[in-house]
């Protein structure tokens, strides 16, 4: 898991209710037993919401992930490692070292505000975080059942890793519906918006009853400063699922995360991956393939597809 994704231009500036401009307070979350670092206190330049999440020590997230060891390790997410632990108030949670940045304190605290007061049942809950030093942590609620791209594919970056059972008909539906409905809340619903920037199967999160949740988007391209985002020459998105003016403009929004949600759609209506260098050619593009159906039915579509999978 990662981070989160940027603000839509038309957004920048405004805050998670609508209200006024507000400082970090001292100490955060509902939990007694946590409070906030002294990073979070010294954030005076940015003006931002109070965090809405606890701050969890370092020394706690270092012992409940055997000091972040690889038996403790579960993924490996954009710009970071993921951890599996328990928290001290017995919540399992997926916890996300992020990769070293120069980006500021304050401003990391400032975007983390804005994370922490997203809530929907098809977004993954931030449950907390860390400032500890260099080392950044954010600790999420863990998916029961991993990834789609896991039950599609197998575990990511694991050789040799097996896919899960086959999903029926009804199962995919369900999660379809939830992916979408967690890209929509983003999008729409959530003030301000955000593009995601990197919907991809591995982002869609499996919690019990098939429920699905978006995950993982760029925190750091949650910049405050609108022309140091615009310029960065930092790549999007994951191969397989840009949408094609992102590789002519090189910008991104939220039509962008549609194309590549409707590529998510194509690797659970067929069972494939979105490139598959392991097939022959002009079937390796999962988009491509799909387009040369295109002198076909739906009805053909449907025959064939099912026919694939099972």
């Amino acid at each position: 898991m990662s981070c989160f994704g940027c603000c839509e231009e038309d957004d920048i500036g405004k805050h998670a209710d609508g209200g006024g401009h507000y400082m970090m307070k001292n100490s955060v979350g509902n939990e007694g037993h946590y409070h906030s670092t002294d990073a979070a206190l010294k954030s005076q330049a940015v003006n931002v919401q109070p965090i809405a999440v606890p701050s969890i020590p370092g020394d706690e997230l270092k012992e409940i992930t055997d000091n972040f060891s690889s038996d403790s390790l579960i993924g490996e997410g954009s710009y970071g490692r993921v951890y599996y632990g328990i928290l001290k108030n017995g919540r399992a949670a997926a916890i996300k070292k992020l990769d070293a940045s120069k980006q500021p304190d304050d401003e990391f605290l400032a975007q983390v505000s804005m994370v922490s007061r997203l809530k929907h049942e098809n977004f993954v809950e931030l449950l907390g975080y860390c400032v500890d030093g260099n080392q950044r942590v954010l600790v999420y609620e863990f998916a029961s059942n991993g990834s789609l791209h896991d039950i599609l594919h197998g575990r990511k970056g694991v050789k040799g890793a097996q896919p899960g059972p086959v999903l029926s008909w009804t199962q995919r539906v369900k999660i379809a519906v939830g992916a979408a409905k967690g890209l929509e809340y983003l999008h729409e619903k959530s003030n301000p918006h955000i593009i995601h920037r990197d919907v991809k199967s591995s982002n869609v999160l499996i919690f019990d009853n098939d429920d699905a949740k978006i995950a993982d988007f760029d925190l750091s391209n949650q910049a405050p400063d609108m022309a140091a985002r615009l310029h960065s020459t930092r790549v999007l998105g994951t191969f397989g699922y840009h949408a094609p003016e992102y590789a002519m403009t090189g910008q991104l929004n939220s039509k962008s995360d549609v194309y590549s949600f409707g590529v998510v759609l194509l690797e659970l209506l067929t069972g494939r991956k979105p490139v598959d260098h392991t097939l022959p050619r002009g079937q390796q593009s999962l988009v491509t393939w799909v387009i040369s159906f295109s002198q076909f039915s739906l009805l053909t579509y449907v025959v064939y597809f099912t026919s694939y999978i099972l």
